[in-house]
């Protein structure tokens, strides 16, 4: 190895420039500054030491907050960039000084220039290519490091080092490594008490958990009481061996390097065969998928923790991720569990908690939607790539070992639409499949395949036909298809046997009003059934043709083998928005059968054999409102749902309530109520369908027999309907749920009876996993602005 280092300097900026103020530090609301009269230019160490000096230090040496001396983040900034900073402040760090006056702004910044002026005069006289040249090539630099997504992550990703350090911080560091070694990076050696003996970097370490990266790269972590630690002095880097000249290139290059989007490669390396078959077949104790297996079903075959000591359950962790609503489910694959916020991604060590490492953007100005308020699901991992959609729609590869940003690809062929990304990426081979939120602020939707390795994309399939495309004479009217809607934000399920994708779309825009898109308004509110190869459609299922409700179909697909009227038969399961569960045949789309989850259901009388709905009349929306049940939040949404092999039961979190539509909502509104629907006659009063926009609803946690759809159990929920907590089923007996008060909760999977609970006094936007490390059974789920793991007491018999 070549290079491994980051100076001491570094650590504060890596994740972006924190600055503190005489405000106060982050979660307190800043008072007006005070105001310094006739301020100038030469008047910025008088403002600077009033505003800024008790965090920064009065020579900008840093103290509560880093040093703005000798910054070279700062220096590199422009006038307008750093104005920005101090005006809008940090997220996490200090509040901005929006009402600073202009003289006052101008001052300090003039002032904090100065304090970075020397900084200007150290730019090296290198050649910049011929330094690249040399940091690939002979000075074997990649062989440890990352820059845009080139070189090996077993080392610090290097691609923003040039803002990051100055010219005498650099030098150091190629010359005399050990002089500074970065957090994270320091070298040692683990022996285990079988004798198993690893040797590495300490990227987190506590009192009790050492997180352990190998040298071949691979993240694992030990309980410290198990293990013998050997702690190693100095860096594993050797100094540079180098000309004057090629050290002079090297340091032009790297002062150079300040980010930026990795370049498009064709070169690198394909996923292995067992990379995917991590996934496909994942070890007992993995959750490598959103779903936790490709077929969608969270079920678990864990069985340690059952319903005779599941009451013993208790807290083994808590992570912040300090951002509220959190929608996501982890990932575990050999013990490390991979979270996401909004615009970031973590490494965590799932037995603790602990992170590793950490990737993070800010936020996009300007979105709409869902995205707008920084909602993710999650990720996609796959051999040594995880990969994360931001709030703006870009599909992101980064290094399992360290966060590194390996490629960046825009989903969207029209970013200016308003698209949003929400959802958790799906791998199946050498693909990753990824879709678009925005179906309610009126874009095309569409779901896009793109090569792991490289970014470069397969396939791309539209869920809104073009004028005189296959599809499109189920749009009549003057509706702009471009903006038809079928957004395709949940991650959808995959049948290996067949090659077989299996993908939810969103409603057709606008969204209550049909009045410009008369017809069945495809590929809207389907299942789509696509190659995984090719993204060809085989087959597609309609569950509310031509929608007026924003009922889409973004509910979990599962795929399951089970009996069905008699004969062994490959099925897809779905609880829709629209208040019926649906079983079809997932080797041809037929329709098998429909029955009601929910009572409070006025739209239609049932499903027909055909499989289409039988609609019944007054449920048009118009500018007046008319009342239709299910709620335009669903009879369930996109939270998960889970089959127990065990009991033949399916489980889902349905909820009994109606809602006032009117076709001004979404978009619409053009022409209010001249949608395809039966309308009732203008004779026939209906006071009862216009009295409110929300009633009162309930919830309830449902266990229903898939051959009849009869409701077999379920456990009424005491509190409103804001609860988007999913299920999780296992081997154990036991189905994991959160309770619409609050409570995490467990009940016997047989028939529903209380097991356990836990208080959080949270509402729900997530479902659970679990997964196994060392032998020990954890059930995870995310909560407010934290994830929370349990398991049973250590001392304690598992059975």
């Amino acid at each position: 190895m070549r290079i491994l280092w980051k100076p001491a300097g570094v650590l504060a900026l890596v994740s972006g420039v924190t600055f503190a103020g005489a405000a106060g530090m982050s979660g307190q609301q800043p008072q007006a500054p005070p105001r310094l009269e006739g301020a100038s230019p030469t008047d910025g160490p008088r403002v600077y030491g009033t505003l800024c000096a008790s965090c920064h230090g009065q020579a900008g040496e840093g103290g509560r907050g880093p040093a703005v001396a000798g910054n070279r983040r700062l220096q590199i900034m422009s006038d307008e960039e750093l104005q920005n900073l101090i005006r809008n402040g940090t997220p996490n760090g200090m509040p901005g000084f929006a009402s600073l006056p202009p003289d006052e702004l101008e001052a300090v910044t003039a002032f904090v220039r100065s304090l970075n002026a020397p900084l200007r005069q150290e730019e090296p006289d290198g050649n910049v290519s011929a330094g690249e040249v040399f940091f690939f090539g002979q000075g074997e630099c990649a062989s440890c490091h990352l820059v845009l997504g080139r070189g090996s992550p077993a080392g610090p990703d290097l691609s923003h080092i040039g803002e990051q350090m100055t010219l005498a911080e650099m030098k150091e560091a190629l010359l005399d490594p050990s002089a500074t070694v970065a957090e994270g990076y320091a070298t040692v050696s683990v022996q285990s008490e079988d004798g198993r003996a690893l040797r590495g970097f300490a990227r987190n370490e506590g009192n009790h958990v050492l997180a352990l990266q190998t040298l071949d790269g691979r993240l694992t972590a030990f309980d410290k009481r198990s293990v013998k630690v050997t702690r190693e002095s100095g860096s594993i880097m050797p100094a540079l061996r180098a000309s004057a000249t090629e050290q002079r290139d090297l340091l032009a290059y790297l002062m150079n390097l300040r980010g930026g989007r990795p370049p498009e490669r064709t070169d690198a390396p394909a996923p292995t065969a067992s990379a995917f078959e991590e996934i496909q077949s994942p070890r007992p104790g993995d959750w490598p998928t959103y779903h936790g297996r490709l077929n969608g079903n969270r079920y678990s075959a864990h069985e340690q923790i059952n319903t005779a000591n599941v009451g013993q359950l208790s807290l083994q962790w808590v992570h912040s991720l300090r951002s509220f609503d959190i929608e996501m489910s982890p990932l575990v694959l050999d013990g490390i569990m991979y979270i996401t916020g909004p615009n970031q991604v973590s490494a965590l060590d799932a037995t603790s908690g602990r992170e590793i490492w950490r990737y993070s953007r800010p936020r996009t100005p300007g979105l709409r939607g869902d995205a707008a308020r920084g909602f993710n699901r999650g990720v996609a991992v796959l051999g040594e790539r995880v990969f994360f959609v931001t709030d703006n729609a870009h599909l992101l590869a980064l290094s399992r070992v360290n966060g590194a940003l390996l490629w960046e690809v825009v989903l969207p062929e029209k970013p200016e639409m308003p698209y949003g990304g929400t959802m958790a990426p799906l791998v199946v081979g050498d693909l990753v499949i990824a879709g678009v939120s925005g179906g309610d602020e009126g874009i095309r939707g569409f779901l896009a395949a793109y090569h792991v390795s490289t970014g470069k994309q397969a396939w791309r399939f539209w869920t809104v036909p073009l004028r005189g495309e296959a599809g499109s004479e189920t749009w009549q009217g003057d509706a702009n298809l471009e903006e038809g809607g079928g957004a395709t934000w949940l991650t959808g399920t995959y049948d290996p046997d067949t090659g077989t994708l299996y993908w939810p779309t969103g409603n057709p825009y606008p969204d209550t009003d049909g009045s410009g898109r008369q017809g069945d308004n495809l590929y809207t509110n389907c299942i789509l059934a696509l190659d995984v190869k090719t993204g060809q459609l085989r087959w597609h299922y309609q569950f509310t043709p031509h929608d007026l409700w924003d009922w889409d179909a973004q509910s979990p697909p599962l795929l399951i083998d089970a009996p069905y009227q008699g004969r062994p038969r490959k099925l897809l399961l779905q609880a829709n928005r629209n208040g019926f569960f649906y079983v079809l045949d997932r080797t041809n789309g037929d329709f098998l059968g429909a029955t009601p989850f929910v009572e409070k259901l006025t739209w239609a009388s049932g499903i027909g054999p055909d499989g289409r709905p039988r609609l019944l009349p007054g449920n048009v929306p118009d500018e007046e409102g008319v009342t239709t049940c299910p709620a335009i939040r669903g009879a369930t949404n996109w939270m998960s749902s889970s089959y127990s092999p065990q009991t033949g039961l399916f489980y889902v979190m349905a909820v009994e309530n109606c809602f006032l539509y009117r076709s001004t909502m979404f978009g619409g509104g053009r022409r209010a109520g001249a949608g395809r629907a039966p309308a009732t006659p203008p004779s026939v009063e209906r006071p009862a369908n216009r009295r409110s926009r929300r009633r009162s609803g309930s919830m309830a946690l449902r266990a229903l027999d898939i051959e009849t759809g009869r409701v077999v159990w379920e456990v009424p929920q005491t509190g409103g309907t804001n609860n988007y907590a999913g299920t999780l089923s296992t081997a154990g007996g036991v189905v994991f749920y959160g309770q619409a008060t609050g409570e995490f909760a467990a009940v016997d999977a047989k028939n529903g009876s209380h097991l356990w609970h836990f208080e959080t006094q949270e509402p729900w936007k997530a479902s659970p996993i679990t997964y196994m490390v060392n032998g020990r059974q954890y059930v995870a789920i995310a909560s407010g602005a934290n994830v929370l793991a349990f398991a049973l007491p250590r001392h304690r018999s598992p059975r």
